[in-house]
């Protein structure tokens, strides 16, 4: 799958040719970098992607890292990719097929029982019931709100930040903009209103809270809630009793899969499928896609400030005045942007910006399914238990607490927070027969250890081992199954995949990075202080995860721009 990514690419000389000026230039052929593309390019623009490495998708993407083993080397599940997006770009005829779980998560715990929960109502009423009674009634209320919730935030994810109007505007300009705010807000309230008083002050909570006070609040079941609770905590460094991780909990579930709320599903071909459908959208539109071209600098006149192409790293010189970069916010303005060309205090705030993470991925091989005590299971045959999330060492809140301290004291996780997916149950495509991929997201691990140094080839084995040795209390002889595996730290996500610190998001989720204040205060509509430069990726309004609305939103601020500047 992934290697029928290069078909989509062309090549260096059409960059140049005739001394070509783009009307756009994307840095980054990531998911969201792409979709910009795509609406572009259907608006008539002409656009060029910049690929830094020898295949596009960013962290979306498939790799064949073992013969055979085609792995979703960064991200691995989908659910949160716009619907907008899926429709209006026909992802469906370019290729993407999604395949839903079902169950969608399992956890395991170490005195032999297990929770399975999904989309069927009598499975989870009947699971939870095992743990509580009480837990299992009230487990309806509590997804109905969540979808409550999401709903509102449909509009939000959408359309662009209501920004505050810059420099010296037009009086046409000023009409336009408060209109446009109008509407926005408008919506807002007609929203909140439908909510109703009630609902709106839970959300708030949700906002505001630890995830564990609005898991306690709801549920008293330690297991129920800690698989819960992995979810406000995913991509982070945060604990379920951080304030405001109950948003990150509810970024999780705001997602759907065909319609469905809240489904999240694997993708035939691995997550590469998805980079590759949008590319495939925006080829078939015109656009130019280019791999191996890393951008050195951006190219600013003197003169004006504006922009007027980059300069690529071998020193081709690509012109346009028009960049929208799909890099994180620290790469576009700290490596690529003169700093002479940005105002002081733009520059300090993006600067300083949080790019914690405790993230870690591992990719496996595997000769064998993993055996779990917990569950009757014939050898070499898939069960419920294999299909959706497998949530390992997080029996209850405190032992996520637990690892997430240790990362903030500077080791790596005593016993980590581990989320395994198994792809290959459901997608045939990726792995030989009988044999299967392993995805394993584990937290926490910081950046710099204060034990050892991810360049320390037996640090990293131990660390890895002690993963797998984790696995192994749940599921007996797991480690003897690997055939191979991939390791990416924090470290390697940065040098690899250009996510500044590790952070998986582009920068942290927290409230004080979202919605007016992603990237940084009184810059969220894409536009940035150098004229013709636009940011069009996670670290730009409504953040992270593969959802293509940030590039989505970005090429309609263009467009728009692009419009305005002609009349």
């Amino acid at each position: 799958m992934w290697r029928r990514g290069f078909s989509n690419t062309s090549s260096r000389a059409t960059l140049t040719s005739n001394g070509k000026k783009w009307d756009a230039l994307i840095i980054g052929g990531g998911h969201n970098g792409l979709t910009s593309a795509a609406y572009l390019a259907q608006s008539g623009l002409s656009v060029a992607v910049l690929e830094r490495r020898h295949i596009i998708g960013g962290a979306a993407v498939t790799e064949e890292l073992v013969p055979g083993f085609k792995f979703s080397r960064c991200s691995y599940l989908q659910s949160l990719l716009r619907p907008a997006v899926i429709k209006e770009l026909e992802l469906g005829r370019h290729g993407l097929k999604l395949l839903k779980r079902n169950p969608s998560s399992f956890t395991p715990c170490l005195d032999g029982r297990y929770l399975l929960l999904g989309p069927d109502a009598a499975l989870n009423h009947s699971q939870i019931s095992k743990f509580s009674k009480k837990d299992a009634e009230a487990y309806p209320r509590y997804e109905t709100q969540l979808l409550k919730f999401c709903k509102f935030m449909d509009s939000l994810l959408d359309s662009p930040t209501p920004e505050t109007l810059r420099g010296v505007p037009s009086y046409a300009d000023q009409v336009r903009d408060k209109i446009q705010k109008s509407a926005f807000w408008a919506c807002c309230l007609r929203q909140a209103l439908f909510l109703g008083q009630k609902d709106m002050m839970d959300f708030m909570d949700l906002l505001l809270s630890p995830s564990s006070k609005v898991l306690n609040n709801w549920f008293e079941a330690d297991v129920l809630k800690a698989t819960l609770a992995t979810d406000a905590v995913i991509g982070s460094m945060a604990s379920p009793h951080t304030p405001g991780s109950g948003y990150v909990l509810l970024h999780h579930v705001m997602g759907e899969t065909d319609g469905d709320r809240g489904v999240w599903s694997y993708v035939e071909g691995g997550m590469g499928a998805v980079s590759l459908a949008i590319s495939n959208a925006a080829t078939e539109a015109g656009a130019h896609i280019v791999t191996d071209a890393e951008v050195a600098q951006l190219m600013i006149n003197k003169d004006s400030g504006a922009v007027n192409g980059v300069l690529l790293a071998d020193g081709t010189i690509v012109h346009s005045s028009v960049v929208l970069s799909n890099a994180t916010p620290y790469r576009t303005f700290m490596e690529l942007v003169p700093q002479n060309a940005l105002p002081k205090d733009f520059y300090q705030a993006i600067k300083n910006s949080d790019y914690t993470s405790g993230t870690t991925k591992i990719n496996l091989a595997v000769d064998a399914l993993p055996r779990f005590s917990c569950c009757d299971s014939n050898i070499g045959e898939a069960g419920p238990q294999h299909v959706g999330t497998i949530h390992i060492g997080s029996e209850n809140m405190e032992e996520i607490d637990s690892a997430c301290r240790d990362a903030c004291n500077g080791f790596s996780s005593r016993r980590p927070l581990i989320e395994m997916t198994i792809p290959s149950v459901l997608d045939k495509t990726i792995s030989p027969p009988g044999k299967h991929v392993i995805n394993l997201f584990i937290q926490y691990t910081p950046y710099k250890p204060l034990d050892g140094s991810w360049e320390d080839p037996v640090f990293r084995k131990s660390f890895a081992q002690r993963c797998f040795s984790l696995i192994d209390e749940y599921a007996p002889g797991f480690s003897s199954s690997i055939i191979d595996y991939d390791m990416l730290t924090p470290p390697d996500l940065e040098r690899e995949f250009g996510l500044t610190g590790g952070n998986i998001f582009h920068g942290a989720m927290g409230l004080d990075s979202l919605f007016l204040m992603r990237p940084v205060k009184g810059w969220s509509d894409y536009r940035t202080p150098v004229k013709g430069l636009y940011i069009c990726g996670s670290g730009a309004h409504p953040g992270g995860g593969v959802m293509g609305a940030p590039g989505r939103n970005a090429a309609h601020v263009v467009i728009d721009d692009v419009k305005t500047s002609l009349n």
